[in-house]
């Protein structure tokens, strides 16, 4: 049986070195990539759509991202669909300084909006220290639906999904699944009200 590879034992939510060859090297193209786009000149906006396709593993048709963005590999965020036809609106809005992390697969679904400084954490270390302390790490996808705001400053932890037609309130910390229709708020992020 052929031994996994790093970065099939990442994607797989298992201990992974960050480290590894193949790794490093996709880290480093995202690395040149993000840096194009971060530094490009505001009015360029065709050159940060190119990048932003060359970068994600599927963007949608309509989309925005601001610089300054921000990812580990970029190959691992999913995001939107193509758009109905005859729409001009964004089906994906990233505002500026969001940080996506996707040492695990993030998916976005349509018409999602994330507010200045989201993050969207897919990364995580052992909490034993032992372990800590190899460099191993660990991932866990996270899901979020259709029609979801991520209110500014909003953190989202490896491991959860997020319904659709959702509000999360600024400054929360999602921590776990938050269900469709709902807004939550809060640090842990909880729902407060059903739509």
């Amino acid at each position: 049986m052929k031994e996994k590879t790093e970065r099939e034992k990442m994607l797989n939510g298992e201990l992974y070195l960050a480290t590894d060859e193949e790794l490093t090297r996709m880290h480093l193209k995202a690395r040149k990539l993000v840096h194009i786009f971060n530094f490009s000149e505001p009015s360029d906006v065709s050159q940060r759509i190119l990048i932003a396709r060359r970068l994600f593993g599927n963007i949608g048709k309509n989309f925005t991202v601001k610089p300054p963005f921000y990812c580990d590999y970029g190959c691992h965020i999913f995001a939107g669909d193509q758009a109905e036809p005859g729409s001009e609106a964004d089906r994906l809005y990233i505002n500026y300084d969001c940080t996506i992390l996707d040492c695990n697969t993030v998916h976005l679904g349509n018409d999602v909006l994330l507010a200045p400084k989201v993050q969207i954490y897919t990364a995580y270390h052992p909490t034993n220290p032992k372990l800590r302390l190899s460099g191993k790490e660990l991932a866990a996808p996270v899901t979020i639906g259709d029609n979801v705001w991520l209110g500014g400053g909003v953190i989202v932890c490896p491991g959860v999904a997020i319904g659709s037609n959702v509000t999360i309130g600024a400054g929360s910390v999602v921590t776990t699944d938050i269900p469709d229709n709902v807004v939550a708020v809060g640090n842990p992020c909880r729902v407060i009200k059903k739509l």
